[in-house]
C-alpha cells in the first residue's frame, strides 16, 4: 500500500503511529521531515502510480463532508495529493464539525506573488475582505511552491460549489481551501477519546 499524508498536527499525529517502512507521498515539506523521522519511506507522485489511501486533517467539515482546508498553507499540495488517491479519508477533532463552511475559519486562497494586490482587489467581488497571510513578524507566508495565500471571510449566503468555481477563473489564483465531494470518510476525535465517523452521503 502507497499512501498520501497532508498536512497539520492530526497528520503529524498519524505520522507517528504507521509502521516503519510505510511507503507514502507527502504534500508538505514539515510532513516530509517528521515521515523520515518515523521511519517513512518517501517517494515522489510520479504519475507511474495511484494512491491507495490519502489521509489528511481540516480546518472544517461540514454534514457532507466538504472540507475548509490551508490553514497550514499547503492547500493546493494536499489537493494534488488527494487527488491522485482512490480514497481520501479525513483525521480531525470533532471541534472542526461546522454547520455551514466558513463558520468560524477564513478561506484559504493562494496566489501567485506577481500583481497579488491586483489579485486581491478582483478577489473583492467573490469574498469581502482578503487579507495576506503574514508569518510571524512582518514578512508574508509564502508556501512550499513560492506563492502567497489570502485569507477571506466566507459570506453566511455563499454556496460552496458556486465559488469554489468562481475563484478558479480569477487571474493570478492558483487554487483555494474548498475540498468538496473528495472526501470519503471522516474520523473526528472526541474530547472523551471516542471518535465520531461522517461518510459522503
Amino acid at each position: 500500500m502507497t499512501i498520501g499524508l497532508g498536512s497539520g498536527r492530526a497528520v503529524w499525529a498519524v505520522v507517528e503511529r504507521l509502521p516503519r517502512g510505510t511507503r507514502a507521498v507527502v504534500a508538505s515539506e514539515l510532513t516530509r521531515e517528521r515521515a523520515l523521522t518515523a521511519g517513512i519511506e518517501v517517494i515522489e507522485l510520479d504519475g507511474s502510480f495511484e494512491l491507495d489511501l490519502a489521509l489528511d486533517g481540516a480546518d472544517e467539515v461540514d454534514g457532507l463532508l466538504g472540507l475548509i482546508k490551508g490553514g497550514g498553507g499547503a492547500l493546493l499540495r494536499e489537493k494534488i495529493v488527494i487527488s491522485a488517491a482512490r480514497r481520501f479519508v479525513v483525521v480531525a477533532e470533532t471541534a472542526k464539525k461546522v454547520e455551514r463552511l466558513g463558520e468560524g475559519f477564513r478561506l484559504p486562497v493562494e496566489v501567485v506573488r506577481f500583481g497579488w494586490r491586483d489579485t486581491r482587489r478582483r478577489l473583492g467581488a467573490l469574498l469581502p475582505d482578503p487579507e495576506l497571510r503574514i508569518e510571524q513578524g512582518s514578512d508574508p507566508f509564502v508556501t512550499d511552491e513560492g506563492h502567497y495565500i489570502l485569507d477571506a471571510h466566507i459570506p453566511a449566503a455563499t454556496e460552496p460549489a458556486t465559488l469554489a468555481d468562481a475563484l478558479l477563473h480569477v487571474p493570478g489564483v492558483v487554487d483555494h481551501g474548498l475540498f468538496l465531494a473528495m472526501a470519503d470518510l471522516a474520523l473526528l476525535g472526541r474530547p472523551d477519546g471516542l471518535v465520531e465517523r461522517l461518510e459522503r452521503p
